[in-house]
């Protein structure tokens, strides 16, 4: 479904990690899922790939032409941290992404999202070392027509300046944001921190814990949210990620999409 915004709805593969853990699905199966619910983009997690090789790629690949699925991007954990303090380990980090770029582009993604990670005490000096990283990850990326996406997912990434000005700095048309309407700690204000972010979009999470009997979430204003992803101009996916443990992953991925199906 397309809204009148231009705005599409996707499935974050995290969505179903309770049932992953579980042994309940696999990730094809869970492209196999957004097929059946209407759903028509994916966002896969790295962990969740069994063994990346090309066979199992071209696989998945098939079978989401074959569904008309798209594969959008792909979120990275575990790979290092790219704001390390040992520039040995920051350019290794960016070395253990690579892979990830490659896969990307076999799926015909069109991005990979990563964590900023690293020494926090100094604010400043990890923008810096944070800026080297993600150099080394953009230059092996070439011209593929490939982004980098960072999230606020934590740390310093979730405070909404800090992550603007890492952008800022790096300055490179391939990088760009991955807004989450959760991750924010307490005291920042969610809705002016997406915002901030929204001007260097190229993706967006719509996290979700739980839903009222009006359908609505219950923790996030989900409609103002909505309003600022279209007041940036973002035409792209609002990804589902269903994050809560009251209601089966079915079924809060379903209210979700119930939700932003009235707001797109």
């Amino acid at each position: 479904m397309t809204g009148a915004s231009g705005l599409r709805i996707s499935l974050a593969a995290w969505s179903l990690h309770r049932s992953y853990f579980a042994r309940e699905i696999d990730q094809i199966g869970m492209l196999e899922l957004c097929a059946e619910l209407g759903i028509p983009g994916f966002e896969m997690v790295n962990t969740f790939f069994p063994s990346p090789q090309y066979a199992y790629l071209r696989r998945m690949k098939r079978r989401a032409d074959e569904l008309g699925v798209e594969l959008l991007l792909i979120m990275c954990d575990g790979e290092g941290d790219l704001a390390h303090v040992d520039r040995a380990k920051r350019v290794q980090a960016a070395r253990n992404h690579r892979k990830w770029l490659d896969i990307a582009l076999v799926l015909g993604c069109h991005a990979i999202r990563c964590n900023i990670r690293g020494d926090e005490s100094d604010p400043g000096a990890m923008r810096e070392r944070a800026a080297e990283g993600l150099q080394h990850l953009l230059d092996y990326a070439g011209d593929a027509e490939l982004s980098i996406l960072l999230e606020n997912h934590g740390g310093l990434s979730s405070d909404p300046a800090w992550l603007c000005s890492l952008v800022e700095l790096v300055d490179h048309p391939r990088l760009g944001t991955l807004p989450d309407f959760g991750n924010f700690p307490d005291e920042v204000d969610r809705y002016d921190a997406v915002a901030q972010l929204m001007p260097f979009a190229k993706a967006v999470s719509a996290k979700c814990y739980d839903f009222g009997p009006d359908g609505e979430e219950t923790t996030i204003d989900f409609s103002r949210m909505i309003d600022i992803v279209k007041e940036a101009g973002y035409g792209g996916y609002v990804g589902i990620e269903f994050e809560g443990e009251r209601l089966q992953e079915r079924e809060g991925i379903l209210a979700a999409k119930a939700l932003l199906e009235r707001l797109v």
